[in-house]
């Protein structure tokens, strides 16, 4: 009987008071922080769907060995509980702890990505996209054309697109490729999953022109949640032997543990085998983000992240967690909300554009619908879309992204199904009113991941 319901694996300990401030402190707060959700003040929001990065509820278990943090500056034993959590879930020799996914991409990337050269991925995201051309690299997409169709069923709408990416090498020659990144979840396609098979072929790609290839594993675990239940031959398989199989057709690993381990801060870069790289990542390390068996964390963080490793890749707390993000977005689908269609892991992502084709791409559809939104349930959610893509690096013309998103994402073990419902129907509420959303223009407008701490204003009639 309970397999019909999507009951939490757990039960709750202890709660945060949250409060919907009303409607005119709303848009004060929102003119306030110059249209832009990432200025609000916490106590401003009543539904924080922002991100999935660093919001989630630890367990007593890991608050338990926050507890048992030994400080040292150099060899915590926290540090050697982390290392054998590594080894034993992803069966890579060498693990680098930072801070946060960015301190890792910091540290590796400019180990990796030559000037002037192409870093070839799925679908980088912004921060990824950001290192990249920050060690001076070129990134270059290969999403799938069903990706890009929102009403579209694929069950693996982050895959490579791999005939087009093998003529890219070819075209442009071995030599001008630095690195293959996998993004699992493809977070800027939907946070839709990468199949085995995908994986593999790329892989094989990578070995047949000896380029090194790397994941971006923020979430994992969600995208071996989905090979289990959707891709043939692997339905029998653990969570952990899926896992480690992914990562066996990999050389590296960026990743933010702030998503599936479950904490508030932390990262790593896993190296699978090499020696060399690892001790030019330690070096690198030390004036980066501090000495390598600490990497900008407390002895503390470092044992809660080893600690939510393991709880992330359970299957029943998984299942609880796709589902519920599966709930929000089915309620959408009923009441003619287009989403990215399969709802994918760890957000659903509203298709602004179709939404409000009113509105273009250089006037960011997705932000002035997340503003509404803030307005009408004091839901804070992020665009996904032309704003976060920025400017052609080198003509500095405003790109346009191949989706309009308003991701809504959820914090894991944070909100229950009340809260997701009440954000269906704040959205459901907008669509009586959605000609009259306006788009938006920069009032003050950052060179480098400007979508932070950009200023916007409403573009008058």
């Amino acid at each position: 009987m309970t397999d019909n319901l999507n009951i939490p694996p757990y039960k709750i300990k202890m709660v945060e008071p949250i409060n919907l401030i009303p409607k005119k402190e709303r848009q004060a707060a929102l003119k306030r922080a110059g249209y832009n959700l990432f200025a609000l003040r916490s106590e401003e929001v009543f539904i924080d769907l922002l991100t999935d990065s660093g919001t989630n509820a630890m367990s007593d278990n890991q608050w338990a060995g926050i507890m048992s943090g030994d400080e040292s500056y150099a060899g915590s034993r926290n540090f050697f509980h982390l290392k054998d959590t590594v080894q034993d879930i992803f069966n890579y020799s060498y693990m680098v702890p930072a801070h946060q996914g960015r301190g890792a991409e910091q540290v590796l990337f400019p180990l990796l990505v030559d000037k002037d050269n192409y870093a070839l991925s799925n679908m980088h995201f912004d921060t990824t996209k950001a290192h990249v051309e920050l060690a001076g690299g070129k990134a270059k997409n290969f999403i799938i054309e069903e990706a890009l169709n929102t009403d579209q069923y694929h069950p693996f709408k982050g895959n490579f697109d791999l005939n087009k990416m093998e003529k890219f090498i070819q075209t442009e020659g071995k030599n001008n490729i630095s690195v293959i990144i996998i993004t699992i979840t493809c977070n800027s396609a939907g946070g839709q999953p990468v199949s085995m098979d995908n994986i593999r072929k790329v892989s094989s790609i990578a070995k047949k022109y000896d380029i090194p290839i790397i994941m971006d594993a923020a979430r994992f675990a969600e995208n071996a949640f989905f090979i289990k239940s959707r891709e043939q031959g692997y339905e029998d398989k653990s969570i952990k032997d899926i896992i480690r199989e992914m990562f066996s057709y990999t050389d590296a690993f960026t990743m933010s543990a702030k998503k599936d381990a479950i904490v508030n801060i932390g990262g790593m870069i896993g190296i699978k085998d090499d020696e060399n790289l690892y001790n030019q990542i330690r070096s690198k390390t030390i004036p980066m983000e501090g000495f390598p068996t600490y990497g900008g964390l407390a002895g503390r963080d470092l044992e809660a992240i080893s600690r939510g490793l393991q709880e992330g890749i359970q299957y029943p707390y998984l299942k609880h967690r796709i589902n519920q993000i599966s709930l929000l977005g089915k309620k959408l689908l009923d009441n003619q909300i287009p989403v990215q269609y399969p709802v994918g892991g760890h957000a659903v992502f509203v298709d602004a554009k179709k939404l409000l084709p009113h509105i273009p791409f250089n006037q960011f559809p997705a932000q002035a619908l997340a503003n509404e939104l803030y307005l009408e349930g004091g839901i804070r959610g992020v665009e996904i879309g032309s704003l976060l893509l920025g400017r052609d690096p080198e003509s500095k013309k405003q790109l346009k992204s191949p989706f309009e998103f308003l991701r809504l994402t959820i914090p894991r073990r944070v909100y229950t199904d009340a809260h997701l419902n009440f954000t269906a129907e704040s959205l459901i509420n907008i669509k009586s009113r959605i000609g009259q959303i306006k788009g938006l223009k920069f009032s003050y407008e950052p060179e480098i991941l400007r979508h932070f701490t950009a200023r916007l204003k409403p573009i008058s009639s």
